[in-house]
């Protein structure tokens, strides 16, 4: 094995970190004064995420002692397992919050999509750089990119979950982006979820962010069918969210919307997650109110907190100092990432760490765009934090890949 001293000891202290800050934050949010009221599911929580951490601090350990071409060399293999599992969860598996995304294995729960997040990257970095007439800026293969990414993502809606969809579709930009994709196509590719989040604000932001968006793709481009393409899209999008908002979403899914833009028109319903989660994260101040002295956390005003709604705990009782420390955790473990990727000289390994960031970043955006009301409520755990073994699990699994991709790159460094 190589010189320990060559190891990544930054990303290692960094995950760290960000257990110890979810422990505590799944401590106070389950442990607290009033935690003899909550049902004994909720509050064996901090015990049973001890236990996944042990489970991911052993499996992180032991990742590095694989030859790192099996990632490689297994990728469309583990894609295969991984929609096999997803299928079966389909068709066999348990629901939970409406969605049908866990596979009960004896007294285990295994959330399928989260081992396919993992098996898709490996996939589509195994694609794209498996052969040297494969790349992003051939049609061909840009499409047999998104097709490999959108085929999970299919089965993932079919499982009603569409939180995990939006960190699929994530992937796409990124990922054809870091393989040579021209600047002015990955910013078309990106812009209807830029024009739909703003339509969705008001008609007239979605309209201006397409003109505007329109012209830096020419400018970027040049090209006058992309150029027309792009504005003809954006109309697209903005016509498609208004008749989505006014005909086909359901009326739940139209109440959640409606509480984004306006959270007092139904404070006790659909707008009481965005109205509790921000005066959580507001009412903590400077410093917080203190470990297991939040209120809001504390009588339970948020469902989920020690999950979806994680953020707003840390931000009431430790403040915005304690959430801002947080925030710049998973912002450094993402920088400290893509330099492990920019180092690297093997296309695949670069490819599988800056999919993996993308994972884990996305997570970010989404978790606490929602606890913050800057998006819609998506349940979205907050990476290393929020509570869940196989989310735990799976994050630790990819974090070790990319520790064992860049531990090993000197002799993984030559294209072949």
């Amino acid at each position: 094995m190589n010189n320990l001293r060559e190891m990544s000891w930054s990303i290692i202290g960094l995950w760290v970190a960000l257990i110890a800050v979810g422990l505590v934050a799944i401590y106070s949010a389950t442990q607290g004064p009033v935690a003899q009221y909550l049902p004994d599911y909720i509050q064996v929580n901090f015990y049973k995420q001890l236990i996944s951490f042990g489970l991911a601090a052993i499996l992180l350990v032991g990742m590095l002692f694989i030859n790192p071409r099996t990632f490689q060399e297994g990728a469309y293999i583990f894609y295969g397992i991984g929609l096999l599992l997803m299928i079966l969860t389909l068709l066999f598996g348990k629901e939970v919050n409406n969605s049908r995304s866990w596979l009960a294995l004896g007294p285990f729960n295994l959330q399928t999509s989260e081992i396919m997040k993992i098996a898709t990257v490996l996939a589509v970095a195994n694609y794209l750089t498996s052969r040297r007439n494969v790349s992003a800026e051939n049609l061909k293969s840009a499409l047999t990119t998104v097709l490999l990414i959108l085929i999970p993502t299919v089965l993932v809606i079919l499982q009603n979950d569409t939180g995990t969809a939006i960190i699929f579709i994530s992937m796409i930009p990124v990922i054809l982006f870091w393989s040579g994709l021209p600047y002015g196509i990955s910013l078309f590719i990106i812009s209807p979820a830029i024009i739909g989040y703003l339509t969705i604000i008001g008609w007239y932001w979605g309209l201006a962010s397409a003109i505007i968006l329109t012209l830096l793709v020419f400018m970027l481009q040049r090209r006058t069918w992309l150029t027309f393409a792009s504005f003809v899209t954006g109309l697209i999008i903005i016509i498609g969210v208004q008749v989505s908002l006014s005909q086909l979403l359901q009326p739940h899914q139209r109440a959640r919307i409606e509480a984004f833009t306006n959270p007092s028109f139904d404070p006790q319903g659909a707008g009481w997650n965005v109205i509790q989660a921000k005066t959580a994260i507001g009412s903590g101040g400077l410093y917080g109110k203190g470990f297991m002295e939040g209120t809001q956390t504390q009588l339970r005003f948020l469902p989920e907190q020690w999950t979806d709604f994680i953020f707003c705990v840390i931000g009431e009782e430790f403040g915005f100092i304690g959430a801002s420390f947080v925030v710049l955790l998973l912002i450094a473990l993402s920088l400290r990432l893509l330099m492990a990727a920019a180092s690297h000289k093997h296309p695949f390994a670069q490819l599988v760490i800056v999919g993996f960031t993308t994972i884990l970043f996305t997570h970010l955006i989404i978790n606490i765009g929602s606890a913050t009301a800057l998006i819609p409520v998506i349940g979205v755990p907050l990476p290393f934090i929020s509570y869940g073994g196989s989310a735990l699990i799976t994050n630790t699994i990819m974090l070790g890949v990319c520790l064992n991709l860049d531990f090993y790159k000197r002799q993984f460094s030559i294209y072949r």
